[in-house]
């Protein structure tokens, strides 16, 4: 081993950082749920219908691990009625140029997925 090199850089190995966002960001409906929310606040029968296919409780379970990540907020209005709206953080909004980005890249390099 030469010695400019420690012994345990792995060259082909994925930055731990990058794996934890990947991990996190790829798991299913995270990203997605923030991509959502860039347009603005949204309840959550908006988010809802708006993501498609997800059910009520794994909806919720997402919403408060976001939350709990510190990449959105719930915001609660008094009632009545009382309401509940979620909106991006200000760690959430830092996101947001590079989901843009992946959003274009997606566009102009993979391949159109018919079931969505």
């Amino acid at each position: 081993m030469s010695a400019n090199r420690p012994s345990d850089h792995r060259p082909h190995a994925c930055d731990g950082a990058l794996h934890e966002a990947f991990a996190f960001l790829g798991k299913r409906w995270n990203g997605v749920l923030l991509g959502t929310l860039m347009h603005g606040p949204a309840g959550f029968v908006d988010l809802r219908a708006g993501v498609g296919g997800i059910s009520d409780s794994v909806l919720s379970s997402r919403l408060s691990e976001l939350a709990g990540a510190g990449l959105i907020e719930r915001l609660v209005a008094p009632g009545p009625p009382m309401s509940v709206s979620y909106r991006l953080s200000p760690a959430g909004e830092r996101l947001m140029p590079i989901l843009e980005d992946l959003t274009t890249w997606s566009s102009e390099n993979l391949p159109r997925c018919t079931d969505r």
